[in-house]
């Protein structure tokens, strides 16, 4: 036995000895041209799938039947996914093709993933392929929402792909408004403003209900402090971080202005709330919970006479399901934002969720046209100068009575 072990050991000691000589001369393939053996890609394959599985186990799947949700997943899917995997109708990249190992083409693979495996993938990624780990970590909800699309393409005709993905650039290109002071930019913008309607919608009145943000009509200072958060990465998505870190700050600026210019939006097709609970979000929302310490939300959010901070946006008419994500996130400190984010992050801590349904619901009720009014900024932004970060004199209050 002893000369049994001895004979396996040296062998063993010859073998690493011959490949550390191999991988020191260069004589080790490393090409993407040359491939991976048989053997070697059905080692790596069986690893990951046992990893994932195992590593998966214990993750509660969300209902992903909701098709906010799925437009959501086909929006970032498009701009992030599709170049590798492919979708209904659209082919990979020829490029990617090149790549070893090579992304699989995914609407016919996904019934062979479970969707807390899907979720694993996605958030995770996966070594030693191009597969990466989802930008923003402290975003499950996106990462849900990617996989509620993965799981509806299988079943997916390219013209539904194209509907989910495109929007209003299914049959025709974008067409948005440019206003006059973005003409000396419009090749370079164009673009960008194509991609952002394919989610906010031409007019910035958003996709779906609570998808997408309606953007319209939000003030200009609010807008270029939300992107330069994202680009920054002090406000965390998965799915703007990429954009807005990819964009010329004279871009962002271009981009605020844009939407800041365009009349506010009110639509929605969601269900109208009861009586009762929007005379409760109008309570909550008015004056607050003193014995909680919930303060008010017009003071900052409107509907109020006189001016209003402009780092703060218009929240009426916005969508429900938007607004109540947003008050989820900062209660479990996920969000990020400006420098005035911690003042939603004490405030909406102290919300049952509950609460924060009756709020939500209740300035999605509002006309956005009649807050926009009503909380006109008092500043003006002056797009040659940084956006001022200090608070206004009319918010100089501490944040506990805000």
């Amino acid at each position: 036995m002893k000369r049994v072990v001895a004979a396996v050991a040296l062998l063993a000691a010859l073998a690493g000895t011959g490949a550390f000589v191999l991988v020191s001369l260069g004589l080790v393939s490393i090409g993407a041209s040359s491939g991976h053996w048989k053997a070697t890609g059905w080692v790596l394959h069986y690893a990951m799938r046992r990893a994932v599985s195992t590593q998966s186990m214990g993750i509660k799947v969300p209902p992903l039947d909701d098709p906010a949700l799925v437009l959501k997943g086909a929006g970032h899917y498009h701009t992030g996914c599709l170049a590798c995997h492919g979708a209904p109708g659209e082919e990979r990249s020829l490029i990617v093709q090149q790549m070893t190992p090579e992304p699989p083409f995914l609407p016919p693979r996904i019934e062979h993933w479970e969707p807390q495996e899907l979720f694993w993938i996605v958030k995770n990624g996966v070594k030693f392929t191009a597969m990466p780990a989802w930008p923003a970590q402290q975003r499950d909800d996106e990462v849900w929402a990617l996989v509620a699309f993965l799981q509806a393409m299988p079943n997916m005709s390219p013209k539904r792909y194209r509907q989910l993905a495109l929007g209003g650039q299914v049959d025709q290109p974008a067409k948005p408004v440019t206003p006059d002071h973005l003409r000396p930019l419009q090749d370079p913008l164009g673009p960008v403003l194509a991609n952002c309607s394919r989610c906010h919608a031409e007019d910035g009145g958003g996709r779906g209900e609570g998808a997408f943000p309606r953007l319209a009509g939000q003030s200009e200072a609010y807008l270029l402090g939300a992107l330069q958060a994202y680009a920054s990465g002090k406000r965390h998505s998965g799915i703007m971080q990429p954009i807005a870190a990819g964009l010329a700050p004279e871009v962002l600026d271009a981009l605020a202005q844009q939407y800041a210019d365009l009349p506010p939006v009110s639509r929605t097709d969601a269900p109208e709330p009861t009586p009762d609970i929007l005379a409760q979000g109008r309570s909550l929302a008015e004056r607050g919970v003193r014995e909680r310490g919930i303060p008010s939300c017009v003071h900052c959010h409107g509907p109020k006479e006189g001016p209003r901070n402009p780092m703060y946006p218009n929240i009426a008419g916005q969508y429900a399901a938007y607004l109540k994500l947003q008050l989820e996130l900062f209660t479990a400190g996920k969000r990020g934002g400006t420098e005035y984010a911690h003042i939603m992050h004490s405030a909406a801590q102290r919300l049952t969720p509950e609460q924060m349904q009756a709020l939500a619901d209740y300035y999605a009720s509002l006309p956005a046209e009649e807050t926009a009014a009503l909380g006109k900024p008092a500043l003006t932004l002056n797009r040659r100068e940084p956006i001022r970060t200090e608070p206004s004199a009319q918010d100089s209050s501490p944040p506990q009575q805000r």
